[in-house]
C-alpha cells in the first residue's frame, strides 16, 4: 500500500476534533476537496440492482423483514464517519454496507455505536452485521463469521518534525495512543513492545488507551502523548486537512501479520452465505472501485470475499 511521509491535521486540539469528525463544518484551513467530500451525502449504491445469486441464498424470514441493521462506530474518517450534516453516515464502510444491502434487495439501518460494543451487540442479536474496519482475529472468529472486503495497514503519527526521534523500531518508554477495543490495543502494540523493547532490556512501550482517534490526535497536538498508533487510511485522511502539525513515520509498521478487514456477523449465522455472495458481487462492481478512489484508498482493494 502506498504510504505518505507526513500526516497533517488541525493545528489545535479543537480543530483536530472538528476536522476528523466532520461535524459542524470543516476546520479552518481544510482543503476544498476534503470539504466537498464531507458535505457530499450522495448514495454510492444508487441504481445498483440485486444480485440474484445472493438473494437466492438469503433466508426468507429476513426477506420478509426487508431490512438489515449494520453497527458502526461513526468516528473514523475516511472509512466510517458522519457528513457535515451530522446525520448521514459516509466513508468507505457505509458505502460497502449500502452496496451489500442493495445486492440483497434490502433497506439498510445504521446503528452508531462504540467500537468495543459492536461484537457483544451482534452476539446479542441487536445488529445483523458490522462493516467497521474490523480484522478477523482468532479471538473474534470464536464468536463471528467474517467476510473479507479490504486490505489496510497501521502507522505511527508523531509531532511535526519528530522532535523525540521516535521510530517504528524504537518507541520504548514512550506514551503511544491506541483506540479502545482495536487490534492495535489488543495485539499489535503489545507484540511490538516485546519485539523491539522488552526482549532487548529496554522499557516497554506505554500504550495509552483512548476512546477514538480524534481524542488521540487532540492529545498528541497538546503534547500529552508522544504518538498515535492507528490505521494508515485515517492518517492519510488527516494528511488532507491541515499542514505542518504531525508527521507519520514511514514505512508502515511491520506487525508481522496481514491487515485484511472484514464484515462481521454472528458465528454460524444463516445470513453468512448470502452476505458472502453479496460482498463478492460488490468487490467485482465498479461502485467498489469508485468508492475506494473517492476516499483515496484505491491501493487497498481486494478481489476475494473470503468467509473466515
Amino acid at each position: 500500500m502506498k504510504t505518505r511521509s507526513k500526516v497533517q491535521t488541525a493545528a489545535t486540539g479543537l480543530a483536530v476534533l472538528l476536522a476528523l469528525s466532520a461535524c459542524g463544518g470543516s476546520a479552518t484551513g481544510g482543503t476544498a476537496a476534503a470539504d466537498s467530500k464531507t458535505s457530499n451525502t450522495a448514495d454510492t449504491s444508487e441504481g445498483v440492482q440485486p444480485d440474484a445469486a445472493a438473494v437466492k441464498l438469503f433466508p426468507q424470514s429476513y426477506k420478509d423483514k426487508g431490512e438489515l441493521t449494520v453497527a458502526m462506530d461513526l468516528h473514523y474518517p475516511p472509512t466510517t464517519f458522519l457528513a457535515d450534516d451530522n446525520v448521514t453516515p459516509i466513508g468507505l464502510n457505509p458505502d460497502i454496507a449500502r452496496l451489500v444491502a442493495k445486492k440483497l434487495g434490502l433497506k439498510l439501518k445504521f446503528e452508531n455505536t462504540a467500537f468495543d460494543t459492536i461484537i457483544p451487540g451482534i452476539d446479542g442479536g441487536r445488529y445483523d452485521f458490522t462493516a467497521t474496519t474490523m480484522s478477523p482475529t482468532a479471538e473474534r472468529l470464536k464468536v463471528l463469521d467474517m467476510i473479507d472486503y479490504l486490505n489496510t495497514g497501521v502507522s505511527v503519527a508523531v509531532a511535526h518534525g519528530n522532535p523525540l526521534n521516535i521510530s517504528n523500531d524504537d518507541m520504548c518508554g514512550k506514551n503511544i495512543a491506541v483506540t479502545q477495543g482495536s487490534n492495535a490495543q489488543l495485539k499489535h502494540l503489545p507484540n511490538i513492545s516485546e519485539w523491539t523493547c522488552t526482549s532487548k532490556g529496554k522499557p516497554a512501550i506505554n500504550g495509552v488507551t483512548l476512546p477514538n482517534v480524534q481524542e488521540a490526535l487532540t492529545q498528541l497536538a497538546s503534547k500529552r502523548i508522544d504518538g498515535v498508533f492507528y490505521d494508515t487510511p485515517a492518517l492519510v485522511w488527516a494528511d488532507h486537512q491541515q499542514p505542518n502539525t504531525f508527521t507519520v513515520l514511514t514505512p508502515q509498521v511491520d506487525t508481522r501479520s496481514d491487515h485484511t478487514v472484514a464484515i462481521g456477523l454472528k458465528k454460524g449465522s444463516p445470513l453468512s452465505p448470502a452476505l458472502q455472495a453479496a460482498t463478492q458481487s460488490v468487490l467485482e462492481s465498479p461502485e467498489y472501485k469508485k468508492s475506494l478512489d473517492n476516499w483515496g484508498l484505491n491501493d487497498l482493494a481486494i478481489t476475494d470475499a473470503k468467509l473466515n
